[in-house]
This record gives structure tokens, sequence and C-alpha cells, in this order.
């Protein structure tokens, strides 16, 4: 891990928050793996492992009114944009007090009261419904920063281009954030992309675009930090392509004996929550028994997350026809 530059320079608050949602994300979701797995949590669970560096970074450099979308690989990025653990759970088990009362599961999760706008089971739907909520933005003359969190696979989306290029033409406040853990589903990168360089297809758009190692927690950091900053004071969309590594199988319950031992190994490595953990104590900016304290919160956070989950309600007959249509319609003659 590099060491933080000077716009990096954490305080002891920052450093501890962005180590606790990285811990909580990673044992959250090795919590939902075994719980899939053992049959408890009977929906499909798509992994985040090897993002949480991202999403802690993510997280940190947004507004409380930025607005996200994410994709059905969204448990960090929920929960750095405020989602409560509790009610992405009770989603997950398809429970009334989950964030869409149990009826999107681990694919539909949303929050609108915390700018978590949507995510989506889709590869890549998610970059043109990010087009409306930056024209919105736009012509709110708002200076609030819209982004969008997608994976590599989705940048060989028709739709994918089609949004870059909108976005570059009408110059929309929308910081593109590819989560690059280097698999499409089961298939390598290097055999379904011509160019494996995603950041350079950003660039032939004519937008600003950066590649950085989303291992590292301070090089993501400055990265997003100057992108959302060149974003929001009005210099039009930008692409980050943060290299990650996929830590676990496509889904919770997936075989990944097919990924190279070798990578999969160097990759671990670089794990980011317990690489953060100790250069928090070698570097002296959390002791020991700071950093257990942390790890203390994080672990009884996940605990009480799963067992209020578990005890949720399932929704009723009744919750059939609740949120089928809108009812707050916008009355354009007033507007």
């Amino acid at each position: 891990m590099t060491a933080p530059t000077t716009e990096t320079l954490l305080s002891r608050a920052a450093a501890e928050r962005m180590y606790e949602l990285m811990l909580t994300t990673k044992l959250a979701d090795d919590q939902a793996r075994e719980e899939t797995k053992a049959g408890r949590l009977q929906a499909a669970f798509y992994p985040v492992r090897g993002l949480e560096a991202v999403c802690a970074a993510l997280g940190e450099v947004l507004r409380a009114d930025d607005q996200l979308v994410s994709t059905y690989r969204n448990l960090g990025d929920a929960l750095a944009k405020g989602v409560s653990l509790r009610a992405i759970m009770a989603e997950l088990y398809g429970r009334l007090d989950g964030v869409s009362k149990g009826k999107g599961g681990s694919m539909h999760l949303h929050d609108t009261t915390v700018g978590f706008m949507t995510t989506t089971g889709i590869v890549g739907s998610g970059l043109p419904i990010t087009l409306g909520l930056g024209l919105g933005a736009q012509l709110d003359g708002s200076d609030r920063v819209v982004v969008v969190t997608f994976g590599d696979g989705a940048t060989s989306i028709g739709a994918a281009h089609e949004a870059l290029n909108l976005a570059v033409l009408w110059q929309l406040p929308i910081l593109f954030l590819c989560q690059n853990n280097q698999w499409g589903e089961h298939t390598p990168i290097a055999e379904y992309a011509g160019s494996t360089d995603l950041r350079a297809r950003a660039e032939a758009y004519g937008m600003a675009a950066h590649r950085v190692d989303g291992f590292d927690l301070f090089a993501t950091l400055d990265c997003l930090r100057d992108a959302v900053a060149s974003v929001r004071a009005g210099g039009g969309p930008v692409f980050v392509e943060a290299m990650t590594y996929r830590l676990t199988g496509h889904t919770g319950t997936a075989d990944f004996s097919y990924v190279p031992a070798d990578e999969l190994a160097a990759a671990m490595a670089r794990d980011p929550a317990p690489v953060f953990r100790a250069w928090l104590v070698e570097s002296g900016a959390l002791s020991e028994g700071e950093a257990n304290a942390v790890a203390h919160r994080a672990e009884s956070a996940v605990a009480d997350a799963f067992a209020f989950a578990q005890a949720s309600p399932l929704p009723g007959p009744d919750e059939l026809w609740t949120d089928v249509f809108a009812t707050d319609l916008i009355n354009w003659e007033e507007r």
C-alpha cells in the first residue's frame, strides 16, 4: 500500500470509519455466503470480496446528497452510501423489514433517503439509468454528483457505450466507476475483451479517464476524490477504472476452482481489510487494542444484522398490491 499523500492524510476518525466499513463488508459477505451454502439463505447472493477498498474510498468522498446507482454485486456500495446493514440483510432473506420490503432480494436494493437510488440485475443497465439522474441534477442547478458502479463485463454492453457518449455530449455530472474484478461471470477478461484497457474505451468518447489500483486504499481515495471534485465543479463526466480481483466465485455458492491458483493467492495476499489493518497498526495510526475495538464493532454489527433479518416477518399477501405503481407522480403543469 502506498503511503498517504498530503491529500489523503487521514484523520483518526476517517481511518477508523473506512477500516470498519471494509471489515463489516468482508464479514457480512462471508456470513451471507455461508448462509447461502447452508440453505438458510435461499436467494442468489453476489459476493463483493475484493472491492472493499474501492467501496470505502467511495463512501468517504461522496456527500450525503450525492446519488449512487449500483449493480447486483452491491453490498459494499450500499454500506458505503449509508444503507442500514439490518435492512440489507432483511432484504436478502426476503423479509418485511428489508429495504424493498422483501420484494427485491439481493439484486434490488434501494434507499433513496441516503441517495442509494437503485441496483439492477441487468449487466450494464445502471449506466443509462444514471443519465436521467445526472440530467436531473443538471436541470436543478445542483452540484450533487451522480455515481454509477459496474463491473468490467458491463463495458462491453451496447447501452454502456450509449451512456458514455451521451454523458460527454451533455456534460452530465456523472462519475462512471468501473470495479474491474477481471472476471465476467466465469470468463477471464482477456478471453472476452479485445482490449483489456477499459479506461481507453471511455477516453475514446472524449471523457477524462483514470486507472487506479483498487486494492490500494490511499491511491483509490486520491483518485476518486479528484474525480468527484472535477465532476462537482462542472468539468463533465469522469471514468475511473479501479483494478481489483474477485476473491470468491461469481455467486455465493459458485465453484471457482477454475481461477488460476497463483493469481488468486497473489490477490488474497492483498485482501483490502486485513492489509489496511496491518498498515494502521504498523504506522501507529491505531494501537492493536484500538484496531481490535473496531473489529469487535464490525463483528457485533454483522451478528446483529443477521439475527434481525432472520427474526423479521415475511411479507403478507396484502403486500402484493403495495408499491406496484408510483403514487408521488410529478405534476408537470405546476413545474
